[in-house]
Protein backbone atom coordinates (compact mmCIF):
# COMPACT_ATOMS: atom_id res chain seq x y z
CA UNK A 1 0.00 0.00 0.00
CA UNK A 2 1.28 3.31 -0.77
CA UNK A 3 -0.12 5.05 1.92
CA UNK A 4 1.45 4.30 5.90
CA UNK A 5 -1.28 4.07 8.76
CA UNK A 6 1.94 4.01 11.22
CA UNK A 7 0.87 7.40 11.61
CA UNK A 8 -2.66 6.23 13.68
CA UNK A 9 -0.31 4.78 15.82
CA UNK A 10 -0.26 6.86 18.48
CA UNK A 11 -2.20 6.57 21.56
CA UNK A 12 -4.39 9.70 21.17
CA UNK A 13 -5.02 8.41 17.32
CA UNK A 14 -5.55 5.03 18.05
CA UNK A 15 -8.08 6.19 20.57
CA UNK A 16 -9.55 8.44 17.53
CA UNK A 17 -9.69 5.85 15.45
CA UNK A 18 -11.17 3.10 17.69
CA UNK A 19 -13.95 5.96 18.78
CA UNK A 20 -14.72 6.80 15.17
CA UNK A 21 -15.23 2.64 14.09
CA UNK A 22 -17.09 2.72 17.05
CA UNK A 23 -19.60 5.54 15.76
CA UNK A 24 -19.97 3.96 12.01
CA UNK A 25 -20.69 0.55 13.83
CA UNK A 26 -23.86 2.37 15.05
CA UNK A 27 -27.37 0.52 14.20
CA UNK A 28 -28.57 3.67 11.97
CA UNK A 29 -26.13 5.02 9.56
CA UNK A 30 -25.96 6.94 6.06
CA UNK A 31 -23.34 7.88 4.10
CA UNK A 32 -22.85 11.36 1.84
CA UNK A 33 -20.30 10.27 -0.69
CA UNK A 34 -18.97 12.82 -3.12
CA UNK A 35 -16.51 12.83 -6.21
CA UNK A 36 -13.60 12.21 -3.75
CA UNK A 37 -14.77 9.03 -3.18
CA UNK A 38 -14.22 7.82 -6.66
CA UNK A 39 -10.98 8.82 -7.58
CA UNK A 40 -9.21 5.85 -6.64
CA UNK A 41 -11.11 4.08 -8.96
CA UNK A 42 -9.87 5.71 -11.45
CA UNK A 43 -12.21 8.04 -11.92
CA UNK A 44 -11.70 11.87 -13.02
CA UNK A 45 -12.43 14.33 -10.17
CA UNK A 46 -14.59 17.69 -10.99
CA UNK A 47 -12.10 19.57 -12.46
CA UNK A 48 -10.48 17.37 -14.95
CA UNK A 49 -14.31 15.90 -15.98
CA UNK A 50 -14.69 19.47 -17.01
CA UNK A 51 -11.65 19.84 -19.29
CA UNK A 52 -12.54 16.57 -20.40
CA UNK A 53 -16.17 17.18 -21.51
CA UNK A 54 -15.38 20.68 -22.47
CA UNK A 55 -12.98 19.21 -24.92
CA UNK A 56 -15.03 16.16 -25.99
CA UNK A 57 -16.06 14.87 -29.02
CA UNK A 58 -20.12 15.09 -28.40
CA UNK A 59 -19.70 18.46 -27.96
CA UNK A 60 -20.23 20.20 -31.36
CA UNK A 61 -19.63 23.65 -32.56
CA UNK A 62 -22.82 24.99 -31.36
CA UNK A 63 -22.84 23.53 -27.77
CA UNK A 64 -19.27 24.65 -27.87
CA UNK A 65 -20.29 28.69 -28.90
CA UNK A 66 -22.90 28.13 -25.69
CA UNK A 67 -20.51 26.95 -23.50
CA UNK A 68 -17.91 29.49 -24.11
CA UNK A 69 -20.49 32.07 -23.63
CA UNK A 70 -21.19 30.79 -20.27
CA UNK A 71 -17.96 29.97 -19.53
CA UNK A 72 -17.26 34.01 -20.07
CA UNK A 73 -19.86 35.19 -17.54
CA UNK A 74 -17.58 32.90 -14.69
CA UNK A 75 -14.72 34.70 -15.50
CA UNK A 76 -12.90 35.46 -12.40
CA UNK A 77 -13.48 32.31 -10.70
CA UNK A 78 -10.91 29.71 -11.08
CA UNK A 79 -13.47 26.85 -9.52
CA UNK A 80 -16.53 27.09 -11.63
CA UNK A 81 -16.84 23.41 -13.33
CA UNK A 82 -19.18 21.96 -15.81
CA UNK A 83 -21.55 20.99 -13.22
CA UNK A 84 -21.88 25.33 -12.60
CA UNK A 85 -22.11 25.86 -16.93
CA UNK A 86 -25.12 23.48 -16.83
CA UNK A 87 -26.75 24.83 -13.71
CA UNK A 88 -26.77 28.10 -15.69
CA UNK A 89 -27.83 26.47 -18.51
CA UNK A 90 -30.85 24.85 -16.73
CA UNK A 91 -31.68 28.15 -15.33
CA UNK A 92 -31.47 30.34 -18.61
CA UNK A 93 -33.63 27.23 -20.14
CA UNK A 94 -36.06 27.68 -17.44
CA UNK A 95 -36.33 31.47 -18.30
CA UNK A 96 -37.32 30.78 -22.03
CA UNK A 97 -39.40 27.97 -21.04
CA UNK A 98 -41.74 30.19 -19.11
CA UNK A 99 -41.62 33.22 -21.73
CA UNK A 100 -42.52 30.42 -24.27
CA UNK A 101 -45.46 29.08 -22.11
CA UNK A 102 -47.02 32.57 -21.80
CA UNK A 103 -46.33 33.40 -25.31
CA UNK A 104 -44.23 36.10 -24.64
CA UNK A 105 -42.88 37.73 -28.09
CA UNK A 106 -39.46 37.55 -27.04
CA UNK A 107 -39.12 33.72 -25.86
CA UNK A 108 -35.26 33.66 -26.43
CA UNK A 109 -32.85 34.33 -23.90
CA UNK A 110 -29.37 36.18 -24.37
CA UNK A 111 -26.29 34.42 -23.46
CA UNK A 112 -23.10 36.79 -23.96
CA UNK A 113 -24.90 38.38 -26.86
CA UNK A 114 -25.90 35.35 -28.52
CA UNK A 115 -30.12 34.70 -28.56
CA UNK A 116 -31.15 30.95 -27.58
CA UNK A 117 -34.68 29.50 -27.45
CA UNK A 118 -35.13 26.82 -25.09
CA UNK A 119 -35.33 24.38 -28.29
CA UNK A 120 -31.51 24.86 -28.15
CA UNK A 121 -30.85 25.27 -25.01
CA UNK A 122 -32.02 21.42 -24.39
CA UNK A 123 -30.20 20.26 -27.69
CA UNK A 124 -26.54 21.74 -25.74
CA UNK A 125 -27.80 20.15 -22.05
CA UNK A 126 -28.12 16.50 -23.80
CA UNK A 127 -25.05 17.22 -25.60
CA UNK A 128 -23.43 17.89 -22.57
CA UNK A 129 -24.92 15.28 -20.71
CA UNK A 130 -23.75 12.94 -23.37
CA UNK A 131 -20.12 14.14 -23.04
CA UNK A 132 -20.15 13.48 -19.01
CA UNK A 133 -21.41 10.44 -19.11
CA UNK A 134 -19.26 9.55 -22.06
CA UNK A 135 -16.13 10.72 -20.07
CA UNK A 136 -17.04 8.37 -17.18
CA UNK A 137 -18.65 5.33 -18.63
CA UNK A 138 -15.51 5.20 -20.94
CA UNK A 139 -13.00 4.82 -18.05
CA UNK A 140 -11.83 1.30 -16.90
CA UNK A 141 -12.66 1.34 -13.17
CA UNK A 142 -10.68 0.08 -10.34
CA UNK A 143 -13.64 -1.38 -7.76
CA UNK A 144 -11.36 -3.08 -4.86
CA UNK A 145 -11.66 -0.09 -2.54
CA UNK A 146 -15.39 0.06 -2.76
CA UNK A 147 -15.44 -3.69 -1.99
CA UNK A 148 -13.13 -3.27 0.66
CA UNK A 149 -15.23 -0.46 2.14
CA UNK A 150 -18.39 -2.28 1.55
CA UNK A 151 -17.10 -5.39 3.15
CA UNK A 152 -16.29 -2.99 5.84
CA UNK A 153 -19.39 -1.99 6.73
CA UNK A 154 -21.55 -4.71 5.87
CA UNK A 155 -19.17 -7.14 7.75
CA UNK A 156 -16.71 -6.52 10.44
CA UNK A 157 -18.84 -3.41 11.56
CA UNK A 158 -22.01 -4.98 11.37
CA UNK A 159 -21.35 -7.93 13.36
CA UNK A 160 -24.14 -8.47 15.91
CA UNK A 161 -26.51 -5.51 14.07
CA UNK A 162 -28.87 -7.80 12.74
CA UNK A 163 -31.18 -6.05 10.31
CA UNK A 164 -28.99 -2.84 10.14
CA UNK A 165 -29.45 -0.96 6.87
CA UNK A 166 -27.05 1.77 6.05
CA UNK A 167 -28.22 4.99 3.53
CA UNK A 168 -25.67 5.64 0.78
CA UNK A 169 -26.30 9.44 -0.53
CA UNK A 170 -24.13 9.44 -3.83
CA UNK A 171 -23.58 12.78 -5.43
CA UNK A 172 -21.28 11.22 -7.91
CA UNK A 173 -22.80 10.33 -11.56
CA UNK A 174 -20.98 7.14 -11.48
CA UNK A 175 -22.19 3.43 -10.25
CA UNK A 176 -19.19 2.13 -8.38
CA UNK A 177 -21.22 1.81 -4.74
CA UNK A 178 -23.91 0.09 -6.83
CA UNK A 179 -21.29 -2.13 -8.37
CA UNK A 180 -19.31 -2.79 -5.66
CA UNK A 181 -22.47 -3.72 -3.32
CA UNK A 182 -23.69 -6.09 -5.89
CA UNK A 183 -20.37 -7.94 -5.72
CA UNK A 184 -20.01 -8.26 -2.07
CA UNK A 185 -23.70 -9.67 -2.50
CA UNK A 186 -25.08 -7.25 -0.10
CA UNK A 187 -28.76 -6.77 -0.90
CA UNK A 188 -29.93 -3.18 -1.85
CA UNK A 189 -32.35 -0.99 -3.46
CA UNK A 190 -31.85 2.00 -5.33
CA UNK A 191 -35.43 3.04 -6.60
CA UNK A 192 -35.42 1.12 -9.42
CA UNK A 193 -37.44 -2.22 -10.16
CA UNK A 194 -36.06 -4.76 -12.78
CA UNK A 195 -32.44 -6.16 -12.81
CA UNK A 196 -29.43 -3.54 -15.20
CA UNK A 197 -32.41 -2.30 -17.35
CA UNK A 198 -35.38 -1.10 -14.80
CA UNK A 199 -38.16 1.32 -14.11
CA UNK A 200 -38.72 4.12 -11.39
CA UNK A 201 -40.68 2.61 -8.38
CA UNK A 202 -39.51 4.86 -5.27
CA UNK A 203 -41.79 1.96 -3.08
CA UNK A 204 -38.15 -0.16 -3.63
CA UNK A 205 -37.06 2.75 -1.18
CA UNK A 206 -39.07 0.87 2.17
CA UNK A 207 -36.90 0.11 4.91
CA UNK A 208 -38.13 -3.81 5.00
CA UNK A 209 -35.23 -5.05 5.94
CA UNK A 210 -32.60 -4.25 2.45
CA UNK A 211 -29.31 -4.02 4.15
CA UNK A 212 -28.72 -1.01 1.80
CA UNK A 213 -30.33 1.65 -0.19
CA UNK A 214 -28.52 3.98 -2.43
CA UNK A 215 -30.05 7.29 -3.57
CA UNK A 216 -28.18 9.26 -6.32
CA UNK A 217 -29.14 12.54 -5.49
CA UNK A 218 -27.53 14.08 -8.96
CA UNK A 219 -28.54 11.27 -10.85
CA UNK A 220 -26.69 8.43 -12.90
CA UNK A 221 -24.88 8.05 -15.85
CA UNK A 222 -27.47 4.70 -16.37
CA UNK A 223 -30.26 6.99 -16.16
CA UNK A 224 -32.65 8.17 -19.22
CA UNK A 225 -35.92 9.10 -20.53
CA UNK A 226 -37.63 7.39 -23.10
CA UNK A 227 -40.79 8.90 -25.07
CA UNK A 228 -42.95 10.79 -22.88
CA UNK A 229 -41.60 9.77 -19.72
CA UNK A 230 -41.55 12.18 -16.70
CA UNK A 231 -39.20 9.42 -14.76
CA UNK A 232 -35.82 7.98 -15.24
CA UNK A 233 -35.62 4.38 -16.33
CA UNK A 234 -32.33 2.63 -16.23
CA UNK A 235 -30.83 0.69 -19.50
CA UNK A 236 -28.44 -1.41 -19.62
CA UNK A 237 -25.20 0.13 -21.88
CA UNK A 238 -25.17 -0.28 -25.38
CA UNK A 239 -28.89 -0.83 -25.89
CA UNK A 240 -30.71 1.40 -28.66
CA UNK A 241 -34.21 1.78 -28.02
CA UNK A 242 -36.68 3.68 -30.17
CA UNK A 243 -36.88 7.15 -28.38
CA UNK A 244 -37.70 10.72 -29.10
CA UNK A 245 -34.90 11.19 -25.75
CA UNK A 246 -31.42 11.47 -25.09
CA UNK A 247 -30.10 8.12 -23.04
CA UNK A 248 -28.75 10.24 -20.95
CA UNK A 249 -29.92 11.77 -17.78
CA UNK A 250 -27.55 13.84 -14.99
CA UNK A 251 -28.89 16.62 -13.25
CA UNK A 252 -26.32 19.42 -12.18
CA UNK A 253 -25.40 19.30 -8.92
CA UNK A 254 -26.62 22.87 -8.11
CA UNK A 255 -30.28 21.40 -9.04
CA UNK A 256 -32.50 24.63 -8.57
CA UNK A 257 -35.32 24.26 -6.54
CA UNK A 258 -37.82 23.66 -9.24
CA UNK A 259 -35.97 20.91 -9.85
CA UNK A 260 -35.89 19.58 -6.23
CA UNK A 261 -39.89 19.44 -6.59
CA UNK A 262 -40.38 16.72 -9.00
CA UNK A 263 -39.44 13.12 -9.15
CA UNK A 264 -37.17 11.21 -8.67
CA UNK A 265 -35.58 14.17 -6.57
CA UNK A 266 -38.02 15.36 -4.59
CA UNK A 267 -38.50 11.73 -3.42
CA UNK A 268 -34.87 11.21 -2.67
CA UNK A 269 -34.84 14.23 -0.53
CA UNK A 270 -38.03 13.59 1.34
CA UNK A 271 -35.97 10.23 1.88
CA UNK A 272 -33.03 11.81 3.29
CA UNK A 273 -34.93 14.58 5.10
CA UNK A 274 -36.58 11.13 7.15
CA UNK A 275 -33.59 9.43 7.32
CA UNK A 276 -31.06 12.07 8.67
CA UNK A 277 -33.83 12.79 11.40
CA UNK A 278 -34.77 10.11 13.55
CA UNK A 279 -37.72 9.30 15.61
CA UNK A 280 -37.70 9.47 19.74
CA UNK A 281 -35.27 7.35 21.17
CA UNK A 282 -32.98 6.53 18.09
CA UNK A 283 -29.95 8.21 17.19
CA UNK A 284 -27.99 8.45 13.42
CA UNK A 285 -24.78 9.36 12.42
CA UNK A 286 -24.34 10.45 9.07
CA UNK A 287 -20.37 10.17 7.83
CA UNK A 288 -19.04 12.48 4.68
CA UNK A 289 -16.29 12.04 2.79
CA UNK A 290 -15.27 13.17 -0.74
CA UNK A 291 -17.26 16.06 -0.40
CA UNK A 292 -15.75 19.53 -0.48
CA UNK A 293 -19.56 21.12 1.05
CA UNK A 294 -19.85 23.15 -2.71
CA UNK A 295 -23.45 22.32 -2.59
CA UNK A 296 -25.98 24.79 -0.76
CA UNK A 297 -28.46 22.68 -1.35
CA UNK A 298 -27.29 19.55 0.13
CA UNK A 299 -25.12 21.64 2.79
CA UNK A 300 -29.08 23.30 3.61
CA UNK A 301 -30.38 19.86 4.15
CA UNK A 302 -27.53 18.34 6.52
CA UNK A 303 -27.98 21.63 8.59
CA UNK A 304 -31.67 21.87 8.67
CA UNK A 305 -31.20 18.05 10.02
CA UNK A 306 -28.81 18.80 12.96
CA UNK A 307 -31.16 21.24 14.23
CA UNK A 308 -34.28 19.25 13.38
CA UNK A 309 -32.74 15.74 14.84
CA UNK A 310 -33.24 17.42 18.67
CA UNK A 311 -28.99 16.34 19.48
CA UNK A 312 -30.01 12.36 17.57
CA UNK A 313 -27.99 13.10 14.21
CA UNK A 314 -24.05 12.74 14.27
CA UNK A 315 -21.89 14.25 11.25
CA UNK A 316 -18.70 12.63 10.87
CA UNK A 317 -16.73 14.87 8.36
CA UNK A 318 -13.64 13.70 6.70
CA UNK A 319 -12.08 16.76 4.76
CA UNK A 320 -8.64 17.08 2.76
CA UNK A 321 -8.30 20.54 4.77
CA UNK A 322 -5.97 20.88 7.18
CA UNK A 323 -8.87 22.39 9.79
CA UNK A 324 -12.60 23.08 9.51
CA UNK A 325 -13.91 26.07 7.49
CA UNK A 326 -16.61 27.42 5.86
CA UNK A 327 -19.79 25.16 6.65
CA UNK A 328 -17.96 23.00 8.70
CA UNK A 329 -16.72 26.17 11.01
CA UNK A 330 -19.92 27.48 11.12
CA UNK A 331 -21.08 24.49 12.49
CA UNK A 332 -18.26 23.69 15.08
CA UNK A 333 -18.91 27.56 16.06
CA UNK A 334 -22.88 26.93 16.48
CA UNK A 335 -23.39 26.05 19.99
CA UNK A 336 -26.25 24.35 19.52
CA UNK A 337 -25.20 21.42 17.36
CA UNK A 338 -21.30 21.94 17.91
CA UNK A 339 -21.28 18.75 19.66
CA UNK A 340 -22.98 16.92 17.13
CA UNK A 341 -19.93 17.59 14.74
CA UNK A 342 -16.90 15.39 14.24
CA UNK A 343 -14.18 16.31 12.01
CA UNK A 344 -11.48 14.37 10.92
CA UNK A 345 -9.12 16.93 8.76
CA UNK A 346 -5.40 16.73 7.55
CA UNK A 347 -3.76 17.98 10.72
CA UNK A 348 -6.10 16.57 13.61
CA UNK A 349 -9.06 16.01 14.92
CA UNK A 350 -12.36 18.28 15.70
CA UNK A 351 -15.03 17.42 17.84
CA UNK A 352 -17.30 20.49 19.55
CA UNK A 353 -15.20 22.44 21.19
CA UNK A 354 -12.07 19.89 21.13
CA UNK A 355 -9.45 20.88 19.13
CA UNK A 356 -6.68 17.34 18.70
CA UNK A 357 -4.24 19.13 16.46
CA UNK A 358 -1.08 17.30 14.58
CA UNK A 359 1.71 18.09 12.89
CA UNK A 360 2.23 15.58 10.38
CA UNK A 361 -0.32 15.04 7.57
CA UNK A 362 -3.25 12.72 8.58
CA UNK A 363 -4.68 10.60 5.49
CA UNK A 364 -8.14 9.52 6.84
CA UNK A 365 -9.99 11.88 4.49
CA UNK A 366 -8.81 9.67 1.55
CA UNK A 367 -11.61 6.86 0.78
CA UNK A 368 -9.00 4.55 0.52
CA UNK A 369 -7.49 5.24 3.47
CA UNK A 370 -10.82 5.40 5.58
CA UNK A 371 -11.72 1.98 3.69
CA UNK A 372 -8.74 0.18 5.65
CA UNK A 373 -9.25 1.71 8.49
CA UNK A 374 -12.62 0.53 8.78
CA UNK A 375 -11.86 -2.43 7.83
CA UNK A 376 -9.22 -2.93 10.93
CA UNK A 377 -6.10 -2.36 9.61
CA UNK A 378 -3.47 -0.27 11.60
Amino acid sequence: MCDDLSVFSSPDLKDVVQDMRELLSQSRLAFLLGAGCSRIAGLPLMPQLTEAVLGHNKINNDTKKLLDKVRESFSGDGSATIEDYMSEIVDLLSIAERRTRRGATQSKVSVGGQERDAAELHAALDKIKEAVSSAIRDKEVKIATHQQFVRAIHGSLQAGKAGRGVDYFILNYDTLIEDALGLERVVYCDGFTGAATGWWEPSTFRPDGKAARVFKIHGSIDWCLLGDDSLPRRIRSGIKTDSARKHVLIYPAATKYQETQRDPFAQMLYSMRQSLCPGEGKEMVLAICGYSFGDSHIDLEVENALHQSDGRLTVAAFIESDEPGGKLRNWLDDTTIREQIRVYAKKGFFHGSRKSKNNVDLPWWKFEILARLLAGER
